[in-house]
C-alpha cells in the first residue's frame, strides 16, 4: 500500500479513538514500545511506513487489524480483527457502557512556545542510534562531548567543597552578602525564565533579536508577553539593524534584549552599535536586558563591551555565567547582575527576589566554584588565540563553508557557532525543517535550521564547530556532497 494510504488509515483510526499523538506515545511506552515523536510525524505525514513490529503495535494500540492499516484488508473502516468463535445461541449480555477516560493534555500557555535545538529531528537522530547509526552531531553547543574539559583547578575546588556544599545557601547565591544585587541561578537559561516570570505582564512586549537564542522568545512568551523581533543584518555582519528596531517600539514594548556574543550568528558588537542602542532605550524608558555568556570566547583581537559600562542612567539586567568560558554546561551555573538606575526598577527588584527565593537557590556545589573560575588562570584564552582549537576550528568551518557551491556565510568573531546560507535559486528551500531531515536521513548530518532561531527566511542553518576537525571535516564532506544534488 502507498505510503500516503498508510497515513491516512492511520490518521482515520486515531480520529476514530480519539486519539492525539501524545496519547500515542504514551500508549506506546505503557505497552512497552519504541515509539519516538518524529517517527510517528513521519508515518502521519506519509514520508515513510513503519516496520513490521511498529504496525503490530499501531494496530494494537488502535484496536484494528494490520492487514487493515497496510492496506491489506479494504474494509471501509478501521474495524478490529474479530477472534473466529463457536456460534453462542445465547445473546452476550451488553457491558455497562465506561465512563469516558480523562485525558490530559499540555497546557494552552505552551501552544506559541517552541525550543526546535531540541526538536522533532533530535529525536529521529536519537532513533536512527538506537538502530546503530553514527550520527555526526553539529546541532548542541555542549563543549564536553567534544574534548573540551573543565580547568583542572576548577574540579579539585569543587571536590574540596562538596561538605560545606550540602545545604541550601541564600536565595540570590553563596557570595550574596558581600555583592548587592546578584543572583545565581541553574545556567542562563533558568534566569531568563525567572526573570520573565517576574517582569512581565499580559500583553507587554520584549525586543528580541532575530535571529536569537529561541529560549528568549519562549520564555517572553510564556510568561504572557509578545516577544517582538527586531531583524540582524547579514550584510552587515549580522549586527542589529537599529532602524528596524526603533520601528517596533511601541507603547508596550518594556525592554530590549540584545544577545553579546550572539548565538547563532557568532557576531560581536561594537561599542557604537551598543551606544546607539542604549540611545534608543534612553529615549523610549525601556530595560536592558543583555545576554553575554561568550564574553570570554572571542577571536581575532576583538574586545567585548558590556552593553551595561555605557549605560549607567538605565535600569539594566546582565546575564553570564560559566558553562561555555569554562567547559562546565553540565553544573549549571550562571548569574544576573542588575545595574544602573535601581530606582527605575525597585518593583521589579522585589520581583525578582521573591522569584529566587521560591525555587530557594540554585546549585550550591557550582556556586562553591565560581570565585576560583573567574579568579584564576583563564583557560579560554588558549582556545580562541589564532593557534587555539576554538579558533582554528572556526577558520576551517568557514574556508570549507566558502568553498561550496551556493553557499554563502559571514565569519563570526565570537562563540562557537556558524550560521550560513544556502542560495535560494539554486537550492529552492522553502522548508527549513526539511531540510534538517533530510540532511539528517540522507547524510547522517545533524544541524539546526533557522527557524529554529526565530529567523523567517528559508535556508539557513547553524553549524556548531566545537567537534575536532576530523569531525568536522567528515561532516562537512557529506554536506559538501548533499549540497550537489539537493534541491526542495
Amino acid at each position: 500500500m502507498a505510503q500516503t494510504a498508510f497515513a491516512e488509515r492511520l490518521r482515520e483510526a486515531m480520529e476514530e479513538q480519539g486519539l492525539k499523538q501524545v496519547d500515542m506515545l504514551r500508549l506506546a511506552a505503557e505497552r512497552g514500545g519504541k515509539l519516538g515523536k518524529s517517527q510517528l510525524s513521519q508515518y502521519l505525514s506519509g514520508k515513510t511506513v513503519p516496520r513490521q513490529a511498529v504496525v503490530a503495535l499501531l494496530s494494537d494500540m488502535l484496536g484494528v487489524s494490520a492487514g487493515w492499516l497496510l492496506g491489506e484488508d479494504e474494509d471501509a473502516s478501521p474495524q478490529p480483527a474479530q477472534p473466529t468463535t463457536h456460534a453462542d445461541p445465547k445473546p452476550a449480555p451488553m457491558p455497562k457502557e465506561a465512563a469516558p477516560m480523562r485525558k490530559f493534555d499540555k497546557s494552552s500557555k505552551l501552544d506559541h512556545v517552541s525550543y526546535d535545538v531540541r526538536g522533532p529531528a533530535l529525536d529521529e537522530a536519537m532513533r536512527m542510534e538506537e538502530d546503530g547509526i553514527n550520527i555526526l552531531k553539529l546541532n548542541i553547543g555542549n563543549p564536553a562531548p567534544f574534548g573540551f574539559r573543565t580547568p583542572d583547578e576548577v574540579v579539585q575546588d569543587m571536590a574540596s567543597q562538596l561538605r560545606d556544599t550540602e545545604g541550601y545557601s541564600d536565595s540570590r547565591g553563596l557570595f550574596a552578602v558581600t555583592m548587592n544585587d546578584i543572583y545565581t541561578g541553574n545556567g542562563v537559561s533558568d534566569l531568563i525564565n525567572l526573570v520573565m516570570q517576574a517582569m512581565v505582564e499580559t500583553g507587554d512586549e520584549i525586543l528580541v533579536p532575530s535571529p536569537d537564542y529561541p529560549l528568549w522568545t519562549a520564555c517572553v512568551t510564556l510568561a504572557g508577553g509578545r516577544a517582538v523581533h527586531y531583524l540582524c543584518d547579514e550584510q552587515a555582519d549580522w549586527l542589529p539593524d537599529l532602524d528596524d528596531m526603533r520601528a517596533k517600539i511601541t507603547s508596550n514594548t518594556k525592554a530590549i534584549v540584545i544577545i553579546n556574543p550572539n548565538n547563532p550568528t557568532g557576531a560581536l558588537y561594537p561599542r557604537e552599535v551598543l551606544e546607539e542602542i542604549v540611545e534608543i532605550a534612553r529615549q523610549n524608558q525601556l530595560i536592558i536586558l543583555s545576554d553575554e555568556i561568550y564574553d570570554r570566547l572571542v577571536m581575532d583581537g576583538e574586545e567585548h563591551v558590556s552593553i551595561a559600562s555605557l549605560a549607567p542612567d538605565l535600569f539594566c539586567i546582565t546575564f553570564n555565567g560559566l558553562s561555555k568560558s569554562h567547559m562546565i554546561a553540565g553544573w549549571r551555573i550562571g548569574w544576573i547582575s542588575i545595574s544602573g538606575n535601581k530606582r527605575l526598577g525597585k518593583g521589579l527588584m522585589e520581583g525578582i527576589h521573591m522569584m529566587s527565593n521560591m525555587r530557594l537557590c540554585s546549585n550550591v556545589p557550582a556556586q562553591s566554584i565560581v570565585q576560583t573560575a573567574l579568579g584564576g588562570y583563564q583557560s579560554v584564552k588558549n582556545y580562541v588565540v589564532p593557534t587555539g582549537r576554538v579558533c582554528k576550528q572556526r577558520d576551517f568551518v568557514y574556508e570549507r563553508l566558502c568553498a561550496m557551491d551556493g553557499v554563502s556565510v559571514v565569519k563570526p568573531k565570537a562563540a562557537f557557532y556558524i550560521f550560513p546560507k544556502l542560495d535560494p535559486k539554486k537550492f529552492n528551500i522553502t522548508d527549513d525543517e526539511q531540510f534538517q531531515l533530510d540532511l539528517l536521513q540522507d547524510k547522517r548530518v545533524l544541524i539546526v535550521p533557522g527557524k529554529g532561531f526565530n529567523w523567517e527566511t528559508p535556508g539557513y542553518f547553524r553549524i556548531v564547530y566545537l567537534p575536532r576537525r576530523a569531525v568536522l571535516g567528515e561532516a562537512l564532506d557529506q554536506l559538501e556532497d548533499f549540497l550537489k544534488y539537493y534541491r526542495q
